[in-house]
Order: C-alpha cells, then structure tokens, then sequence
C-alpha cells in the first residue's frame, strides 16, 4: 500500500520540523554514537568542520544560510561515505559587535555603559547574546544542519576562557606578545583600537591643500588635512628630486597657526614625487606610514589629537575644536597669512570603523601586540617546509603552509589575496578598551605585572581592564573546541579538520589568524581546505544592506518553500568565490522539484508493490539505464570530493527531473501495470535502484525530503537515509 501522505502534494512546513527532531533524536549526529550502533566503523577515516561560529547579535541572514547549506552538505556526504563525521557546532560572542548592539539599546532607556557600571552593563550584554544565541540555533536547525549538538562551544564560554589565556601566557613567555606605544587605529565613536582588517574605506569628496608652513619655509606641500600638520616633526622628499636636494638635512623652526613646530628634512625612496609637491609632511603621531618614516629618520612624535577627537594643542580658537572645526580655521588662518598656494576637489578613502561606522583616527596609544616578525624556536613541527627545532617567525608559518599546498584554498584565485595582506602585515594590536569580551590575562601591581592563566593568589594586584580582540579567541576555534589545552581524544581524532568553509570576505579576519594560532601552539595546520564561498546579493547583483532595504532573510522562505529549496538555491550553479544574485524564483523552482520527487515516488510506489529484493536477470534496456544511471554517479560523486556541490546538484536536477521523470518513467508505464513477467520485475528493480540511489546522492542537498520518501521505500538497507551507505558503483 502506498502511504496516504503521497496522496496530498509535499508539504515540508509539516515534515521538515519532525524530521529534524527525529535525526536529534537518533543521535547520529555525534561521531561516537555512530561507531558504537555499527554504523561507522571505529578505525574509520575522520572528517571535521567546525561551523564558523555566529555572531550572537541577532538573527542569521541569507548568507549564513548559504555557508550552512554547503557545510551540511560536506557533512552529510562524509558521512554517509562511513567517515567518522564531526560538525562542531557554536556562536561568537563577537566582543564589539554585541557590546555596540547592546549599547545602542541602552541609548533608547536613556542609559549608557558607564551609568550602569560594568557588572550590570555586562549583564544585560549577555542576556542579549542568549537571546539571540537561541534564535540563532533555532534558525541553522531549521536548516537542517546535522551538528553535534553534545559538543557545542561559546567563544566566551569557560572551556574557551582556559584556552584563550592559556594562548596568550604561551605567546608572551615565548616573546610574541608585547605591550608598546604605537599608532594604532583609534575609532572615536566605538572607543576602542580596532584592528587594520576591522577598517573599511568609504570615498567621500575631499580638498588637497597646497600650501608653506611659513613665509621663511623653503618649499610648499600638500595635504587633506591641516590640522594635523600641528605635529609635524619633518618632510620626507625622494632623494633622486633636483627639487629638494639642497634642503635635505635641514631643520627649520616654525610657528604654525600659533604653535611652535620643528621639522627636519629627510630623503626617502617611498615618497612619490608626482602627487603633490612631492614633499611629504610626517606626522609621526597620526599616520601609520609617517610613524614608519619617523622611525627610520628619527624623528620625535608630536600627539595632536586626543581619543574624542579633538584637538589638544594651539590657541582658543583651535585647542578642544573637533578636528573639521579645526581644519576650517586652519585653512582661514592660512589664506589670511597668504601661505596658502592652492586648493584642488579630490576623491578620498576615509577611514571608518566596521562595526560602529566612525572616522578613524590614527592615534598613538600603550596596547598590546603579537608581533608577526619576531623570531621564534618551533619544538615540534608538523608543518612540511618549517622542521621541528628550527627558527620561524608567525608570518612565515602563514606564508609556508599556503606555499607548501598544506592548505588548499578554493577557489586558488584568492592565494594570490593572501599573499598580499601577508606581505603587507603588521604587528597584530589585540587590545580592545571595551568591557564584553575575554579579559587580557595581565595583572599589575607598582611596578610588577603579572600574565598568567590564573589570578595571581597574593593581595594586591589590578587586572588590566582591557579585552582581547574577538578574532583572538575565534584563532583558536578548531582545536580549543575539541578540548585543547587538554590533550583529549577528540583533539587527536579530528584535529586538523578536514575544511574550513567561511565567506571570502573573512579570509583575513579568520581565516590567516586560525593558520597563525594553530601554527604557534600546535605546530600544526588548522585545517587541510579552505572553501571561500561567495557574497549572496540581491536579484539586481546589488550588496544587500538595510539602507537598501533588500536585505533576504532565510526564516520566511523555509517556511514557504521548505529548506530544502532554499538550500538548492543558493548552492546550484554557485561555484566557490563566486557571488550569488539571489532570486525567490529559484527557490520557487526548488519547491517544484521537492514536489517532483515526491510524486515520483507515489508513481513508483505504486507499481513497485512484490518488487523482487534482489536482482533479478535484467532486460537490455534496463541493464543500459542502470550502467547510465552509474556513470552519473561516478561523476556525482567525484564532485562531492572535489566540493563541487554546484555541479553535483545541477546535474541530479536534470537527470531526475527529464531522464527519470520524463523518460524512463514514461517507457516503463505499460510494463509497470502489465503481467508480472521477467520484464515487470526487471523494470521494478531497476526503478527502485536508480530512484533509492538517487534519493541517496541527493540527499546532502536536499535532506529532509529524500529522507521523508526514503522512509517509505521497499528494501531499503538502513531505516535513515542520513547513515545509509553511499552509492557503490
């Protein structure tokens, strides 16, 4: 008898949830369960993701569920190959970003941080982050992801505390962590460093001024911003400029709208002398470049501007000014003085904070570092191209492992990407002056500081009051979420994982600082590939925000269209890096095809009744349908390997829906309904083979509705297609 249910079209609003309770409940998700019911055997291949953890500041968007299709994916075939499949699944508590949300909500009730006192500030941050950390969940189950729920980890949870100073106490014995006075990026509106790749770049219209420190200075330069040549300490010139020979060497003293300045002239090959005059006044206090500069000629560093962003020397009419404020009376100043030689509209990158969208300053400051430079003894080394008991430095682990192929990243375009910001890298600023978040592992008594994974046990010490930068604590998400510091048997089992699937635009942020953590403290990769999917954009290709108001959220299209629908949208014909224009049409298309299947298997649970269980002596044509069908899957499968999931689904689309729908089912109906013959019990395994095999093939893709039709068919070989063997050809 066929099931009632196929009588009425598939409905996964009802199917989906119950189905999903059904695979938690059996348990399979975790690796372990799995090898104890036979189902994976205990010598078996691992394979591990760790889901890239959510931030905890509110609810997930289309591009979370697009890396959660794909990571499901990944998982569901590993497993039903019999690896032993671990997907550890947890959120990010996303130290800015969540304080900043939280913060914003105080603002409403008349409140802020400081009002309310860091203990009751910080209370009401984490009620906030498991708030949201529910609905996350509930969002990526609706999804369909089969994580092990039993092994879920918070960045800021207690395991990941004892991981996170164990970190940084190695770090720093070992000479990588240091406190220092350097410029960093200051954001005036979040109050706090951030870090270079937390800074995006808005172009906005802006004015290069030309113009004499003072009538007695030899040569005019250029700038867009005045007010900070208050702290000029020297002009750099390139040493082949005719222009400037004479002058190099040369100190002149100046007074500059009222403020005694000093600036020495120096020769460097960095400066361009095209742009401008070809003279560039150093601000060593206010500029990344000009404190390099100043280092390397020697030069004092003047501060100007103080973390509110106003300015702390000159007169009345400049001194407490913001620094618009004081630009505009500088320039005034400079036209009265006639010192001013021209003015030219340019277009300019300003700076801005990622997360809380206020214009950077650059600004001096004591913060703490890992320095990516420094030299360091590697004990024990897995790392092929960096031996065990040699000399290294943090940057050349992250440059080697990509070098060596330890690590693919797909698509290989982006290496290219990596090496860049590698070449380009910095001392790493960790320090955050924000209240939610790993506190820094540093106590301070008179003179005497103190780092360690536990408090110091005698009287008298104050810890540091800073935080650590939230990509700190994410660096090390693959092991310490597998129990490390402890040496545990999850740690030497799935460590390192088997793929790291994260959106391109995080390659820095994460992706480079998991390979420096792991490469420190393990001495080893984090992970063997790197699958950078795309953006997800709206149908007219434009980046979704809420000023545009295009923003998709996944909630109301699973419930219209099930996940399964929405899961094949955004992943077929999608390749890695690629971005996606995404269309409701789609997923409307993939409801069709859910409904497809569902009929197909009315159509042939219908006619397969007293089907034999074996394989009996085929027909030719039969033979020939079942040698095409596993020719696909070779190729399906092949694809599934190489984490073409675009292919493999595009390709199961068309075969089921115009070679087993529209032709074989179509030559097979007279035999179906004729006598039992050789020829009827040929077609009805035949069909059932390809139609069990395909669900199986599919079902990575589309879990909830092969699982729903699998649990009706004759002869299957396990009562979940989840844990049923792949397809052997």
């Amino acid at each position: 008898m066929v099931p009632e249910k196929f009588k009425k079209p598939y409905d996964p609003s009802v199917t989906e949830p119950s189905l999903y309770r059904k695979w938690e409940e059996s348990g399979f998700f975790n690796p372990d369960v799995c090898v104890e019911r036979g189902v994976t055997k205990p010598n078996a291949e691992s394979f591990t993701i760790s889901l890239p953890p959510p931030n905890v500041t509110g609810t997930l968007h289309i591009g979370h569920a697009l890396g959660t299709a794909i990571e499901d994916s990944m998982v569901r075939f590993a497993r039903m190959r019999g690896k032993k499949t671990l997907w550890v699944p947890g959120t990010d508590h996303a130290a800015i970003a969540t304080q900043t949300k939280v913060e914003k909500l105080i603002e409403k009730e008349g409140l802020n941080r400081n009002t309310l006192g860091r203990e009751a500030f910080l209370s009401r941050v984490e009620q906030f982050a498991q708030d949201s950390h529910d609905t996350i969940v509930s969002q990526i189950r609706g999804l369909g992801a089969s994580l092990d729920w039993s092994r879920e980890a918070f960045t800021l949870d207690n395991a990941r505390n004892v991981a996170v100073r164990t970190a940084f106490t190695r770090m720093y014995e070992a000479g990588l962590i240091y406190r220092g006075y350097k410029v960093v990026n200051w954001d005036p509106k979040g109050q706090t460093v951030i870090s270079d790749d937390e800074v995006t770049y808005e172009e906005r219209d802006a004015k290069l001024y030309t113009f004499r420190y003072s009538k007695d200075f030899p040569f005019a330069i250029a700038t867009t911003r005045p007010e900070t040549k208050l702290g000029d300490t020297g002009v750099a010139v390139h040493p082949d400029d005719e222009r400037y020979k004479e002058f190099v060497g040369k100190t002149y003293n100046v007074e500059f709208c009222g403020v005694p300045i000093s600036v020495k002239i120096v020769a460097d090959e960095s400066v361009d002398p095209e742009f401008g005059t070809g003279a560039l006044g150093i601000t060593p206090a206010h500029s990344h470049i000009d404190a390099d500069l100043a280092q390397t000629h020697n030069l004092s560093m003047v501060q100007v501007i103080d973390e509110h962003a106003r300015i702390i020397l000159g007169d009345e009419n400049i001194k407490g000014k913001k620094v618009t404020e004081a630009r505009d009376h500088i320039v005034s100043w400079l036209r009265t003085e006639g010192l001013l030689e021209k003015e030219e509209d340019i277009k300019q990158n300003v700076a801005k904070a990622y997360r809380s969208g206020g214009i950077i300053e650059p600004l001096p400051k004591t913060q703490w570092f890992i320095d990516v430079n420094k030299t360091f003894r590697i004990e024990k080394s897995k790392i092929p191209g960096i031996a065990s008991g040699s000399d290294t430095t943090l940057k050349e682990i992250m440059r080697t492992v990509i070098s060596q192929k330890s690590i693919t990243i797909l698509p290989d375009r982006f290496e290219k990407t990596y090496f860049h910001w590698i070449d380009n890298l910095r001392d790493w600023c960790i320090s955050r002056q924000i209240w939610y978040g790993h506190r820094i592992p540093v106590w301070y008594r008179g003179d005497e500081t103190y780092v360690g994974v536990e408090a110091p046990k005698d009287a008298g010490w104050e810890q540091d009051p800073d935080t650590l930068d939230t990509w700190f604590s994410s660096g090390l998400w693959t092991f310490s979420t597998l129990g490390w510091p402890e040496a545990t048997k999850d740690l030497a089992t799935f460590h390192p994982t088997s793929v790291l699937e994260t959106a391109y635009d995080i390659l820095f942020f994460w992706v480079a600082r998991m390979i420096l953590m792991s490469g420190f403290l393990l001495g080893d990769i984090p992970f063997k590939t790197v699958y950078l999917h795309g953006l997800v954009r709206d149908s007219q290709g434009r980046k979704m925000s809420k000023s545009l108001d295009n923003v998709v959220d996944p909630v109301p299209l699973i419930k219209e269209y099930g996940a399964d629908a929405v899961r094949m949208s955004l992943i077929v014909g999608v390749g890695p890096g690629n971005d996606n224009n995404f269309s409701v049409d789609k997923t409307r298309a993939y409801k069709k095809f859910a409904n497809k299947l569902w009929n197909i298997a009315r159509f042939i649970l219908e006619r397969t009744e007293n089907a034999p269980s074996h394989r009996p002596d085929l027909t030719s044509q039969d033979a020939s349908r079942i040698e095409e069908f596993d020719a696909l899957s070779r190729d399906i499968t092949n694809d599934y390997e190489q984490y073409r999931l675009y292919l493999a689904g595009e390709k199961l689309y068309h075969y089921i829906w115009h070679t087993l729908a529209d032709v074989i089912l179509e030559e097979r109906k007279t035999v179906l309904t004729g006598e039992n013959t050789k020829e009827k019990l040929s077609a009805q395994w035949t069909l059932l083979y390809i139609f069990s095999n395909a669900l199986k093939l599919l079902h990575p893709l589309m879990p909830f509705v092969t699982e729903e039709i699998w649990g009706s068919l004759p002869n299957k070989e396990t009562d979940m297609i989840m844990v049923a063997p792949w397809p052997s050809m």
